[in-house]
């Protein structure tokens, strides 16, 4: 008989190794890569439309530049992210060589040691053999435990048949595998070669765009200046605005406060008198206890002078506690709705809707270097969205309509108040709401301006807390 005991171990391993071999790298990378792939690839496309309605315009624009810079550093990003989809495909053709190696050797290794068991089993075939192998045992218990041997034998040889047949399909599995990943490499290395070929041709157009550009900087630097002066203007209108609600809400706190301690001070008043009248009362009672004892007892007036205790006085009332709000130093909060509104808008942080259905980017928050002129900054109060022509504008959060205003050159400006925060909505063509107007999220307020020099509409998101400017893109939800 072969020594079993040597094959345990194999048995062991071979029992799991189907899991090992099945167990997979994380899917969750390659998913986020798959979405990034996606979402990247949206904004591309969205840039492309983009630039064909700047393209619409008669002459080279900053938009065409600034798209195309967009495109640019959006395209790097894919390629970027299809290399490292290379990278994971190909750690799974790796993986997969090294399965299929450890394959080919475990069963090599599982038919030799087949063959010898098959070998072993020929030449013990006998059944003579078998029964003078039981029946040999000196007792019945060694009997039954010769006879569960040879059957464990047998089980042995079927599984070793077995886990052949299971390893030469995983072996198979294995190989087709690889060569859908070997597939699926050459496909991901043909989509990031034409990335490649299409981010040449992008750069080539931005290049010239701005060679063009660059002849046009007296013209370029004219149009920053009309932009400063007229963003100064805004800038002037909503800051007298913010002062002027500041201003509003002080005196109606410092009202409030004159009107709390006039009634604390006419409480008190009445108090005293509430009180005097009861002094009065009692010494009266007692005078007239005492004079009455008096005409009764005229000749012992003062040795059977009635003993008189002194009237208990009430405890005055306390005045009564006024709770104080959490945050009275901040006069835009002093009233409880406003105090609502500002924590409701403070924790929508990052989650705010946009003020345009569609739209990206194109001017930021803060001080930026000009796309043309590298010596050259520019200073934006908000960010500046750009758009369809003509497309609606909608309120970002619930407030109160506190401005209206027509601003020359920066187009009709509308300011809503949200407790101690103002979203600001400047460049706008048209308004549809009133001063003192409550409105909703989402709720149409007008429509964005015309960006005639690159053809599209555009409005500038202004968020404040206070007379503190706010960086809006840390407020809207990212897209």
């Amino acid at each position: 008989m072969p020594n079993l005991k040597k094959f345990f171990p194999l048995i062991f391993i071979l029992g799991l190794l189907p899991a090992l071999l099945h167990a997979q790298a994380p899917q969750l990378s390659r998913e986020e890569l798959e979405h990034r792939k996606r979402e990247l690839q949206r904004e591309i496309d969205e840039a492309n439309n983009a630039l064909k309605d700047t393209k619409k315009s008669r002459r080279e624009s900053l938009g065409q530049l600034r798209v195309l810079r967009d495109k640019i550093a959006l395209r790097t990003r894919l390629i970027n992210n299809i290399n490292e989809e290379i990278n994971f495909i190909n750690g799974d053709i790796n993986s997969a060589y090294r399965d299929i190696k450890t394959l080919e050797k475990d069963l090599d290794t599982l038919k030799s040691q087949y063959a010898q068991l098959v070998v072993y089993a020929y030449k013990n075939r006998s059944t003579y053999d078998m029964l003078n192998f039981i029946f040999s045992a000196q007792t019945f218990n060694d009997a039954i435990r010769r006879y569960q041997y040879l059957k464990q034998y047998r089980d042995y040889r079927r599984r070793q048949a077995e886990n052949i047949l299971e390893t030469q399909v995983l072996l198979n599995k294995k190989i087709e595998s690889l060569r859908d990943q070997k597939q699926n490499r050459s496909s991901t290395l043909k989509q990031e070669q034409e990335q490649r070929s299409v981010l040449e041709v992008d750069r080539k157009e931005k290049d010239e765009v701005l060679s063009k550009l660059k002849g046009r900087e007296k013209e370029l630097l004219a149009d920053i200046n009309k932009n400063k002066k007229d963003a100064q203007k805004v800038q002037a209108a909503i800051q007298a605005v913010i002062r002027r609600e500041i201003e509003i809400a002080r005196k109606q706190a410092e009202e409030e406060a004159a009107a709390k301690r006039r009634a604390a001070v006419a409480a008190e008043e009445k108090r005293k008198k509430e009180e005097a009248a009861r002094k009065a009362a009692a010494a009266a009672a007692a005078t007239a206890a005492a004079n009455a004892a008096k005409a009764n007892n005229p000749g012992n007036a003062t040795a059977d002078k009635p003993e008189t205790k002194p009237v208990a006085e009430p405890p005055a009332p306390k005045p009564a506690e006024v709770e104080k709000p959490a945050r009275t130093e901040n006069v835009l909060e002093a009233t409880p709705e406003a105090l609502a509104l500002s924590e409701s808008f403070e924790s929508n942080r990052g989650k705010l809707p946009w003020p345009v259905a569609s739209g990206h980017i194109i001017g930021h928050f803060g001080r930026q270097q000009h796309a043309v002129m590298e010596r050259i900054t520019v200073e934006n109060d908000g960010v500046i969205i750009g758009t369809g022509r003509g497309a609606p504008v909608k309120a970002i959060f619930q407030g109160e309509v506190r401005t209206v205003a027509v601003i020359p050159g920066g187009g009709s400006l509308v300011i809503i108040r949200h407790g101690q925060y103002f979203t600001n909505y400047a460049r706008l063509q048209s308004v549809n709401v009133r001063t003192g107007e409550r409105v909703s999220t989402g709720q149409v307020i007008g429509t964005a301006g015309t960006n005639e020099l690159e053809n599209l509409g555009e409005v500038e998101l202004q968020i404040y807390k206070g007379i503190q400017k706010q960086n809006p893109e840390f407020w809207i939800r990212r897209k």
